[in-house]
């Protein structure tokens, strides 16, 4: 116990400890330093900067503020500045990329019937930049632009990786849904293959009296269709792209994880990525970065923190529904403070995960364990170890002098937030209502 709370207090004094497992040079228990690099540690390649460059922007006291070069440019006149964050680590554990990415249909894909009335997109972006459908053959596909921040923390091979490989989890899952993405006039099919429906809704309304005395389209008449005992969501287009950006980031963390055993990937990252596809800019966020667009002096927030304090609930019904992820050396309860022995007996104020206020219950044995949520505000950390709920890697971080896995407590989906194009563009919202905003 008495580790637990020297780890408590090294993390309010910033960072994760430094014997935590994952460090810059080290594989994370399969191979250590032994292993590869899975890419080799540099700036982002948008920069182009030489190794002497690279090394003197890893300069603790001067501190140099790097930016593009003049002969550099990116899409949509994109600026970028960096400064490392002195002290923390020997090198910039951040990463970032801006690419345009192309999506072409999967070769023998299915997807719904075409449609043949469908009217060529122009991008109402300034300097007709954006995505715009092309207007030619489906081969040519559609193109997106891509942008990612990766904050990375204990190592930068997670956010090297990400910043790498992220993007191509995002194509690839676009891949399975462009043609029904360009066929924006019919929504999505619930079944790949199907046939869109086009019957009016109205055609199969029947009034009681008819239903009652077996009219036409009454149950048990000859004319009936086959009975649905369901009704049937209607999924829009946005939704398809929301739960491809999901599954990009999955597939990425699930990548880091398995090839961990062959390359050097310490550490872990947030991910904070924006894809502007088909009008429309899709903010998928990971982490405790933040996006913000400002639109004639007004400031619009296009993500939400991660934090455990954000995420209290989630984390500690997931400590009550697998209480062997503690190890027996944590509670999930929270507390306002620290729970003494000699408060044993004694009625103290507590919050559990289905709680958003508080109540007095009276203190046990287990009530004496370190708290799974420790801290308040940037100080909160999970396990003692960790002030981010989200992100991607962080496979073999464990709580300080333990053999406890932080991990599980540890999410890669992100929260997407959408932009429409313009302030008269109505943005549709799926059904679990996802956050948008126009740009």
């Amino acid at each position: 116990m008495l580790t637990r709370v020297k780890s408590a207090v090294a993390n309010f004094m910033g960072g994760i400890m430094a014997g935590s497992s994952g460090s810059e040079h080290s594989g994370g228990g399969c191979g250590g330093s032994d292993l590869p690099l899975r890419f080799p540690y540099g700036r982002p390649e948008f920069l182009g900067l030489s190794q002497d460059e690279v090394e003197c922007s890893a300069d603790h006291i001067a501190r140099p503020i790097l930016i593009l070069k003049e002969t550099r440019r990116l899409p949509w006149a994109t600026g970028y500045a960096e400064v490392i964050n002195a002290g923390k680590s020997t090198h910039n554990e951040d990463q970032a990329s801006c690419e345009v990415l192309t999506v072409k249909k999967k070769a023998g894909a299915i997807t719904s019937t075409p449609n043949r009335n469908s009217a060529k997109r122009r991008s109402s972006l300034p300097n007709g930049e954006g995505l715009q459908l092309k207007e030619n053959s489906e081969s040519e596909g559609v193109s997106c632009h891509y942008w990612s921040l990766f904050d990375g923390h204990a190592g930068s091979g997670a956010a090297v990786v990400a910043s790498r490989l992220l993007q191509h989890h995002v194509t690839d899952q676009l891949q399975d849904i462009v043609e029904i993405l360009k066929n924006s006039a019919v929504l999505p099919p619930t079944c790949l293959g199907e046939e869109p429906e086009n019957t009016p809704a109205n055609s199969r309304t029947l009034t009681r009296a008819a239903s009652l005395r077996g009219g036409v389209g009454a149950p048990g008449s000859p004319s009936t269709p086959p009975t649905r005992f369901f009704t049937e969501k209607k999924i829009p287009h946005e939704c398809l792209v929301i739960g491809a950006l999901e599954s990009a980031f999955k597939e990425m963390d699930l990548q880091i994880e398995r090839e961990r055993s062959s390359y050097n990937i310490s550490g872990g990252c947030t991910a904070l990525i924006v894809v502007c596809l088909l009008g429309k800019l899709y903010v998928a966020n990971a982490g405790d970065s933040r996006a913000i667009i400002i639109r004639n002096g007004e400031i619009i927030p296009m993500s939400s923190e991660f934090t455990p304090e954000t995420e209290r609930q989630r984390l500690q019904y997931l400590a009550f529904m697998q209480p062997h992820l503690l190890g027996n050396e944590f509670t999930h309860l929270e507390f306002p403070r620290r729970v003494q022995r000699k408060e044993l007996g004694k009625k103290m104020l507590y919050r559990d995960f289905n709680m958003t206020g508080w109540a007095y219950k009276t203190i046990e044995d287990d009530d004496l364990k370190f708290p799974l949520i420790y801290g308040e505000g940037k100080k909160a950390r999970v396990m003692a170890t960790i002030g981010v709920t989200r992100g991607l890697g962080d496979h073999d971080l464990k709580v300080h002098d333990s053999n406890i896995y932080i991990k599980p407590f540890l999410s890669s989906a992100p929260e997407v937030h959408i932009g429409s194009s313009g302030p008269g563009d109505a943005c549709p919202r799926c059904p679990e209502g996802q956050r948008m905003a126009d740009i």
